[in-house]
Order: structure tokens, then sequence, then C-alpha cells
């Protein structure tokens, strides 16, 4: 039997970008396992800060904090945040940025490996994007990462624990440090089988090729 196909994505959950990437992946996924020889894949987030000297309550927008800290004109913001809103819509999201609330991720990092930890990584991925990019709610402060945790099927206490005592905080910082060994220096980016490196929120079709590719290159011709 084939083993499974690994993709280890390292991405942010304040970045637009890999939710737009992390649709298209599951799109793309979904059409190779349609494929009469579907391959058998396991997908696995990592950690990558884009904005780590943000203040978990920052005061203001993100158009504000681009202007302040990235040197960003809010004219230059709004331009960019239109571009993304309309390709996150092709990808069958909604965006709005005019709800969102900027703050530090480190903490929802942490949720993330413990989720992992739960076998419900994949669902607390999509709740904390889900919930940053389409519904404004707020995923720094850790009464919040709770509430969503329990959204997504953890135990609250087990979450709240977790992200109190810092105990994943060792992992998030593993993560950051293998991306640097990658040079990997923005997100999404996608190690394929432990050989492929795919970088950018690519289209699903993209993802769907490079599965069957990689497959076809694991799996004996009769």
């Amino acid at each position: 039997m084939t083993d499974a196909i690994k993709i280890d994505v390292w991405s942010d959950i304040a970045c637009p970008w890999c939710y737009i990437g992390k649709r298209n992946l599951e799109t793309g996924l979904a059409a190779a396992s349609a494929d009469p020889d579907a391959p058998d894949v396991e997908v696995v987030y990592h950690s990558f800060e884009l904005s780590p000297d943000t203040p978990v309550d920052f005061d203001g927008g993100i158009a504000d904090f681009l202007s302040e800290h990235k040197g960003i004109s809010r004219e230059q913001a709004a331009q960019m945040h239109e571009h993304v809103t309309g390709i996150a819509a092709n990808s069958g999201l909604t965006y709005r940025f005019d709800l969102l609330q900027h703050t530090n991720t480190v903490k929802a990092h942490e949720l993330l490996h413990f989720a992992k930890a739960e076998g419900r990584q994949h669902e607390v991925a999509e709740r904390l994007m889900s919930a940053y990019f389409t519904e404004g709610r707020h995923v720094g402060r850790i009464d919040d990462l709770v509430m969503l945790a329990a959204e997504a099927g953890l135990d609250a206490d087990a979450a709240r624990e977790a992200l109190e005592s810092d105990r994943y905080l060792p992992d998030v910082r593993a993560d950051q440090a293998q991306a640097q060994a990658y040079g990997i220096q923005g997100v999404p980016f996608f190690v394929i089988d432990g050989k492929y490196g795919v970088s950018g929120a690519q289209p699903a079709e993209a993802f769907t090729q490079i599965l069957r590719q990689v497959w076809s290159e694991r799996t004996p011709t009769a």
C-alpha cells in the first residue's frame, strides 16, 4: 500500500492569501479524490507569523496598521484589499476588511497545535480564518480563542489551559525555525511530499495537477 502524500502548509491566520490558498488546496484535493486511482493525502498546518510585532489589542483597523507599521498608505491598502477580496470571492470566500480586528496571532497558532494534538486541526484552522476574515471576530485574546475552539468542537476548559500555560508555544517556534531553515519568507507555502515547494495561493487546478503527478511517481505501474 502506498503511503499518503503529506502536504505541510506554512500559513498565518491573519494572511488573506493563506485562507484563499487553503480553500484552493481543498478544492484541488476534492478534484483529485474523484480520480479512479485517487491519491491518499495528509495535510498538516504549520505556524508562520507575518507581523509578530502586532499588539494583541491593536487600536485601529488593518489599514491603520499597514499605514503606521508598513509604510503603506490607506489608499494603497484599500486597493490591495479590494483586489484580494475579489480573488477571495472567486474561491467562495466573502472577505470583510471593514470588520476585521487586526491582532497578534501567536496564541491562535498555539491553539492550532493544541487542535492538532486533539485531531481537530483542520476544523480549528477553518474556524479561525473564517472568524477573522469574514466575521470580524477577535482571534488574539484567550477568551475569544476559547470560544472559537469550542465552536470547532474542542473542550473549552482544555483549550484555555493549553493557551494559558503556553504549552504549545515551543511547537509554534519550532515551526517558525523550520520555515527559516527552508528559506520560507512568505506564506502560504506548501511542501508536498517533503520535496516539492509551492509558494503562494495557487489555483485549485495547480494543486490537483501536482498531486496527480506526485501520486503517479509513487504508484508503481502494473
